[in-house]
């Protein structure tokens, strides 16, 4: 008896020793974004990938902490709805949507998944959000602004390296959501400078050559193409057709001077994608993006190139190259 109690008492007291087993730990949450783009693209591309390092430079691990699931309509902007429709079936926590078109698709399939719009124009006219401050709905993100001061820059900088130019050459597309305000601010903006614009349309790559036949025709000393997600799969054309016209070009988007246009003048794509990542965090870590204020973009960036320039002979005053971020010798 002696022993079998000293038994049960040394059990007892290792019993009461010995911590409880710690439950399992939860795993923790890997979030689903969805990325959504009117352009064409893979997720190494620039644009995309500066998306991806604003999640890193916030801590985001891809693979670990979340995933990314890839939509490209490759300009096709009909492709837009179902692609939407594919990420609100696969439950995604947010979309992040650029530009307009691509947000404006989320916006139709889904009015409760967070939306982080990029590159977004006119966001309040199109209805994306309730106003700048207070968007109101599932719908925030980065902005930038198509006034005509904006589109005065553009016009003002091609008429400081072409002084005798007095008509211009107007290429757009009429499918943008954006294109009504586009154009009347692009001849608000042509008034107050005392220019005259020929206005050509095209829906894609495959109108090209017929709009640039348009234009040749208008008898224009310069062109200024107003990019357009429908235009991307085919741009690297559009400096080489505006070469081959002797037009002198400006362009909204540092790629295109890099592919051989004249000039660019607008904001950076990659600071803005960067940027919008910072929303995707707060929206993840609870924040509501009918709360959190649309951006504007701030940084505009001009890009130069001395070898389409002097391919033109144009010279470029020195003034204007000491303004340039970039230019391409």
């Amino acid at each position: 008896m002696t022993t079998r109690r000293a038994f049960v008492g040394v059990l007892a007291g290792a019993l009461a020793v010995t911590p409880r087993a710690a439950p399992a730990q939860r795993a923790a949450k890997v979030y689903r974004i969805g990325y959504l783009s009117a352009s064409p693209g893979t997720p190494d591309a620039p644009t995309v990938d500066a998306f991806r390092q604003g999640l890193r430079d916030l801590g985001w691990v891809e693979g670990r902490d979340v995933v990314i699931e890839y939509r490209f309509a490759d300009g096709h902007f009909e492709r837009l709805p179902e692609l939407a429709a594919e990420l609100v079936r696969l439950k995604v926590d947010v979309i992040a949507a650029s530009p307009t078109p691509a947000a404006l698709a989320a916006k139709h399939a889904t009015r409760t998944i967070p939306i982080v719009g990029m590159s977004l124009t006119d966001p309040v006219g199109l209805g994306l959000v309730a106003s700048v401050a207070r968007p109101g709905g599932n719908v925030t993100g980065m902005s930038y602004s198509l006034d005509p001061e904006i589109f005065g820059k553009h016009l003002a900088l091609l008429k400081d390296v072409v002084p005798k130019v007095r008509r211009v050459a107007i290429l757009s597309n009429p499918s943008g959501p954006a294109q009504p305000a586009t154009i009347r601010n692009i001849q608000e903006a042509a008034r107050s400078l005392g220019l005259q614009l020929a206005l050509v349309e095209a829906r894609g790559p495959g109108e090209f050559d017929a709009a640039f036949a348009t234009i040749t025709r208008h008898n224009v000393g310069a062109l200024f193409v107003v990019m357009d997600p429908a235009f991307i799969a085919g741009r690297a054309r559009l400096p080489v057709l505006a070469a081959k016209n002797r037009l002198p070009s400006m362009f909204t988007q540092r790629i295109d001077t890099e592919a051989g246009g004249l000039m660019s003048y607008g904001p950076s794509i990659a600071g803005i994608n960067r940027r919008a990542a910072s929303y995707v965090d707060k929206i993840l870590k609870g924040g509501k993006p009918g709360d959190l204020p649309i951006e504007q973009a701030t940084t505009f960036e001009l890009v130069i190139n001395l070898k389409t320039a002097r391919a033109l002979a144009l010279t470029i005053p020195p003034s204007l190259l000491g303004r340039a971020d970039q230019v391409i010798e």
